[in-house]
């Protein structure tokens, strides 16, 4: 990986994150929270990097282009004191597929397809829902994406992406990166194989 650092935001809370659902791929907007929450990250930043490190012009910007991804980049970017704009998408940020369980909750994916849920409960990495992808096939399309970086890097987008990141960046064991905790409003920032949490 060329990059020296990525600083990783995983986009505000939404109306379905507050409500327990699976989002998937759905372009689900983000709520006051989760707006609150896409700025705290950008004030964060600020701190960390100064305004040298935010005027950078090597500093690269790179969101999913997910609204809810993008507008956190842009929120965050504003509270940091720079241009909302001045970042790029890339559609290999966007979060895994849930398929055919999108928009349910876990209790209702769990009624409909109780044998599917439990396996998914042991097996969570390579678990693949009905027409939908697995942790495992969101690493192979985010691979690409992490060869080809080069310098500092700061990403928005989704939390089955920063657990990806976890197992492809931190070594993190592929069983407890599916089922780690990712918090809306911090940042975590990848640096020469680990990992920790602002």
């Amino acid at each position: 990986m060329g990059a020296r650092r990525i600083f990783f935001l995983r986009h505000g809370e939404t109306d379905w994150n507050a409500e327990g659902r699976l989002q998937g791929q759905k372009d689900i907007p983000l709520n006051e929270t989760g707006r609150w929450q896409a700025g705290e990250a950008g004030r964060k930043l600020a701190k960390i990097l100064g305004p040298a490190g935010l005027a950078d012009p090597d500093l690269r910007w790179i969101a999913s282009p997910l609204s809810r991804a993008s507008e956190s980049m842009r929120l965050a970017r504003a509270a940091a004191g720079i241009a909302q704009e001045g970042f790029t998408f890339d559609s290999r940020l966007k979060e895994l597929t849930f398929g055919e369980w999108e928009g349910l909750t876990w209790p209702e994916v769990q009624a409909r397809a109780p044998q599917a849920a439990k396996w998914r409960d042991g097996h969570k990495w390579d678990f693949q829902p009905p027409g939908g992808e697995s942790y495992a096939m969101l690493a192979e399309r985010v691979q690409p994406w992490i060869d080809e970086l080069d310098g500092d890097v700061v990403a928005a987008a989704h939390g089955g992406v920063a657990r990806v990141l976890m197992a492809l960046l931190a070594a993190m064991p592929v069983e407890q990166a599916a089922v780690a905790g990712i918090w809306q409003g911090r940042i975590i920032v990848f640096q020469n194989g680990r990992m920790r949490w602002i």
